[in-house]
């Protein structure tokens, strides 16, 4: 049989009529898309039969059928009706990796199959406490196209964490002890002295991740703030991925966009499964009308926008560039 179905046929069809959003599929009629990718199936039919019997497969391709035949597909979906019935399937939820130009999710192997090295902004955001404004939580992302759905803050419970005056800008802050070298890399030098520190800031006070759970921060943009359930939000939570190798030992969490925040936020009640999540992106990449600064624009390029956003409202403590390995889709390069 011929394995008609799948991104191959419409990747293709996509780049021949110049198809970029899933609209332009819409507007153009999904009878009209499905002609076309039919049009292209059989295309290499005669190259596939060379290439098979080349390689000593047996197989009576006078006697084919074709996964796009109606017989076929009313059989699958005769098959997949009585596993329903059985109750043997049920809708699960979860984060993927997703290629926004194919405009579907990529299995964890797919996504595996690409990676490359890339320069990403970092930024290092605070969070004022609710209950002491004066004073801040540090958290840093390579993402900062998902501070806007950012709903929860997480820590290590066992961690070391400390209260500090930085010296330089007169703000008191709160972060992993062992992680303080990312605000001050001048600490990973070798001609760094514990002695100098004190021009640079001075503890005040230190304590385990577990006295900060459960407090409330001031969120870095207010978009879904009056969300249905957001009196959950913008809480401190705590879970052992939490590491102290990079960053600032506190982890800024966007469910709709990581799979340990999306697990973390679940296990802790702040959403609930199937419930709706902040996303205000589309199926292509692209931010809609939820962040209205950056409508439009597809999160990878909206990041510097919102890093100015976040300089001029005053929350941006850092920022610099990362290289590192990032997955790409293996079909669009993207």
């Amino acid at each position: 049989g011929w394995d008609c179905h799948g991104l191959p046929v419409e990747y293709e069809i996509d780049k021949m009529l110049n198809i970029t959003h899933r609209d332009q599929v819409l507007a153009m009629g999904i009878d009209a898309y499905n002609a076309k990718c039919r049009s292209i199936v059989t295309r290499y039919t005669k190259e596939w039969e060379t290439t098979v019997t080349r390689l000593g497969r047996w197989i009576d391709f006078e006697n084919d059928y074709k996964t796009m035949d109606p017989n076929f597909m009313e059989s699958v979906w005769w098959v997949f009706k009585q596993l329903f019935e059985k109750g043997l399937v049920y809708q699960g939820y979860k984060v993927m990796p997703y290629s926004t130009v194919c405009g579907t999710p990529l299995s964890n192997f797919e996504a595996g199959l690409n990676y490359k090295d890339v320069h990403d902004p970092t930024v290092v955001v605070h969070f004022p406490l609710v209950d002491d404004e004066k004073v801040s939580l540090l958290a840093w992302t390579t993402t900062p196209w998902t501070l806007p759905s950012n709903i929860t803050l997480c820590v290590h419970e066992k961690l070391e964490y400390v209260k500090f005056l930085d010296k330089n800008s007169g703000n008191t802050y709160i972060m992993a002890k062992t992680r303080l070298c990312q605000l001050y890399p001048q600490m990973s030098k070798k001609k760094w002295k514990p002695k100098m520190a004190a021009d640079l800031y001075e503890i005040l006070e230190t304590f385990p991740g577990k006295d900060l759970v459960g407090k409330k921060y001031i969120p870095v943009f207010d978009y879904f703030t009056q969300d249905e359930g957001a009196d959950q939000y913008y809480q401190i939570l705590s879970d052992n991925y939490v590491t102290d190798d990079a960053g600032t030992g506190i982890v800024h969490q966007a469910p709709a966009f990581g799979e340990d925040d999306y697990r973390v936020c679940l296990a802790h009640g702040v959403i609930i499964k199937g419930g709706d999540l902040p996303c205000p992106v589309d199926s292509n990449g692209n931010f809609t009308e939820q962040v209205p600064p950056v409508k439009g624009v597809h999160v990878k390029k909206a990041d510097e926008t919102l890093i100015a956003i976040l300089k001029e409202s005053g929350r941006l403590v850092q920022k610099d560039n990362l290289f590192h390995s990032y997955p790409f889709c293996w079909r669009s390069d993207s």
